[in-house]
């Protein structure tokens, strides 16, 4: 498998949600569907992502400042506060046993991935998702490191009734990969690393327009 087995979603961070999801339409020829916002000031557009044809348990969630929130202020989440441009910002993954301990582990070689708290969205039809996330903003993006997510009783949204790619690869580059590799196998990440001179995610997609990278 060429990207993580435990991987749940990739991150696209955007500085404006409605120009993303129109330049990844006509990029892609797949049209995000509407997910919904977050209280922290945060939307998003999602399409699910399947493996070999399949559905799988992964998407792609494009996210930004959202355009209705009542505190116009930054956006203190994925780096969108200071973002100018859209780039593959990070990506969650599944641990398997609980978050407190997936958590505890990772400290224990040095990485914290921060608390587990409860996060939610609301749909546009005004269903309230929940689930559980263990996310610490990094000093920078992108975020080699992934970050944990728990949906508990909340359906995953790869399997629900998205538009989709296929997902093909996942790769990351960082100039000393060797330091994280102590929190990568804490966390069980098999992640495609290798050596470049900054930070970087890339990920291969295949849709109707053929494949592209995704960076």
């Amino acid at each position: 498998m060429a990207f993580p087995s435990t991987l749940d979603h990739l991150v696209y961070a955007v500085p404006d949600l409605g120009e993303a999801v129109t330049d990844f339409a006509r990029r892609t020829g797949v049209t995000p569907a509407r997910g919904g916002a977050h209280p922290v000031g945060s939307a998003n557009a999602l399409v699910a992502l399947t493996v070999d044809g399949r559905p799988a348990p992964h998407y792609l969630e494009i996210v930004g400042p959202d355009p209705e929130r009542e505190d116009p202020g930054p956006v203190r989440v994925f780096g969108l506060a200071d973002l100018d441009r859209p780039h593959l910002a990070t990506f969650a993954v599944r641990v398997g046993q609980d978050l407190e301990s997936a958590v505890e582990r990772a400290r224990a070689v040095g990485h914290d991935p921060g608390d587990v708290d409860p996060w939610s969205r609301t749909t546009p039809d005004g269903t309230v998702l929940r689930w559980l996330l263990a996310k610490r903003e990094p000093d920078s993006y992108p975020a080699p490191v992934p970050f944990l997510i728990d949906w508990g009783g909340t359906p995953q949204p790869g399997l629900g009734d998205l538009p989709a790619l296929e997902l093909l690869a996942l790769r990351a580059e960082h100039p000393e990969p060797a330091s994280l590799a102590p929190a990568l196998g804490a966390l069980g990440v098999d992640l495609d690393l290798r050596e470049g001179p900054r930070p970087l995610l890339e990920a291969d997609l295949r849709g109707p327009r053929g494949v592209f990278v995704l960076r």
